[in-house]
């Protein structure tokens, strides 16, 4: 067998294995893809009054993977308890909608009030004067939603400026666990003991919490973007290690630099990273803690509002994690099924460049052979439309297996908020333009 022929098996087996795995996925997930349609228990959805006239374009303003379920909500979950998630909103609409996600819960979710504002202050669980609007649900103002599936409120008027914290709370009155977060927010969200949904001081909410719960995404009806462009990643793209609160993840800058270009694509920035995510490898339990970029890749990037390109940051968990993955050809298969299934879509995709790291604790000298190898294909142009080069941007240039000094974060993995802006200034915004080939 030719070293050609050999790879188009192994490919082919990925594809299977995807196939199947998103089966058993789907599964007990079926309503966490892209039909933006209501999941509502409980009588005929009706026609929502405060719903804006069709004005713009609906596109993601904010989002966040759901990883796992929160332990310790196994059983209560957060009854009895207003939980107030605190997100950004990196471009800026005059109507939104959120969903919300139970896609690890073992019960149904009551949510028997939900609302929407915009922050008073960055980083604070006050609503700015006259912006706290009450969300609905198919015309109700509450909504169970059963274990394994999401739910898409009905759109809402609210002027929401770019770059602004945005306030989506809930309030669940009787036990619903466990409950579906997302545990590295960077961001620090409130809870309240009982309903304070509507409370607009802040002043209940007593409570914090690094994670985010329950919420999955915020679209915006906006006139500043024409669709999204999704990032998929781990701990690189999640922002892992970045200051807290101040928005530094390299999705973010790069949103910021596609507002502010003349000539750049007019996309929001939808950042779908999972601390520690793999290509091909997910996590444990079922649905899968952590579900690999193959598994989620239907839900998290082609699920997204709008889609118009894709971004795919990942590799390095494969290597890293155990069981480390040695052989990059297996790599590059996942990866291009990655870009196969975008493709079939009609979506261009952007693939990076695995940054190395010598001194983490995890590393090892063959490890090291893995990734080079891996960037090499990428390089070759076979494995994505288009790549960034985030190893070379950032690499020690007197020793490149290492970050440079002023770019890590100190555990020689991750970047520090320097590096990842310089993820971001590196990235061609050209190269976002464009459909997708018929092939590689």
């Amino acid at each position: 067998m030719t070293k050609r022929h050999g790879y188009a098996l192994l490919a082919a087996l990925v594809a299977v294995v995807v196939v199947i795995s998103a089966a058993i996925y789907l599964g007990v997930a079926a309503d966490e893809g892209g039909d933006r349609r209501n999941t509502v228990v409980g009588g005929r959805g009706q026609h929502n009054p405060a719903a804006p006239a069709s004005a713009g374009t609906w596109v993601g303003a904010w989002s966040a993977s759901p990883a796992g379920a929160e332990p310790g909500t196994e059983e209560n979950g957060m009854a009895g308890r207003s939980v107030r998630n605190v997100v950004h909103a990196g471009v800026g609409g005059t109507a939104a909608r959120v969903t919300l996600s139970n896609l690890y819960g073992q019960q149904p979710l009551s949510v028997t009030h939900a609302s929407i504002a915009v922050a008073a202050t960055a980083n604070s669980a006050a609503a700015a004067g006259g912006t706290m609007r009450r969300l609905t649900f198919g015309g109700r103002t509450s909504v169970v939603v059963p274990a394994g599936r999401q739910v898409t409120s009905d759109a809402v008027r609210l002027a929401i400026p770019h770059d602004t914290d945005v306030l989506v709370t809930t309030y669940s009155p009787i036990p619903s666990g466990p409950v579906t977060f997302h545990p590295q927010a960077r961001q620090i969200s409130y809870t309240a003991e009982g309903d304070r949904t509507e409370d607009a001081t802040g002043t209940p909410y007593t409570g914090q919490t690094p994670y985010w719960r329950y919420l999955t995404a915020v679209d915006v009806l906006s006139n500043e973007s024409v669709g999204s462009v999704v990032v998929i990643g781990d701990s690189l793209t999640d922002g892992v290690t970045s200051t807290v609160g101040e928005n530094r993840r390299w999705t973010d800058v790069l949103s910021d630099r596609l507002r502010d270009s003349r000539d750049g694509p007019r996309y929001s920035v939808v950042n779908q990273g999972i601390s520690g995510n793999r290509v091909l490898s997910s996590g444990l339990g079922r649905p899968a803690e952590n579900p690999s970029g193959l598994i989620r890749f239907g839900r998290d990037v082609l699920g997204r509002t709008n889609v118009k390109a894709v971004v795919v940051v990942l590799g390095v968990n494969d290597i890293l994690r155990t069981p480390n993955q040695t052989d990059p050809d297996r790599i590059v298969a996942g990866l291009r099924e990655l870009t196969r299934q975008a493709h079939a879509r009609g979506l261009r995709v952007v693939g990076a460049t695995l940054m190395p790291f010598q001194g983490h604790r995890g590393y090892r000298p063959h490890l090291e052979d893995t990734r080079q190898a891996v960037n090499a294909r990428i390089r070759s142009g076979r494995v994505y439309d288009a790549y960034v080069d985030f190893d070379d941007a950032l690499r020690d240039p007197y020793n490149p297996r290492r970050l440079r000094s002023h770019y890590d974060s100190g555990d020689h993995l991750h970047p520090s908020d320097q590096g990842y802006e310089r993820m971001a200034e590196v990235f061609d915004l050209d190269s976002l333009k464009g459909a997708a080939p018929a092939e590689l």
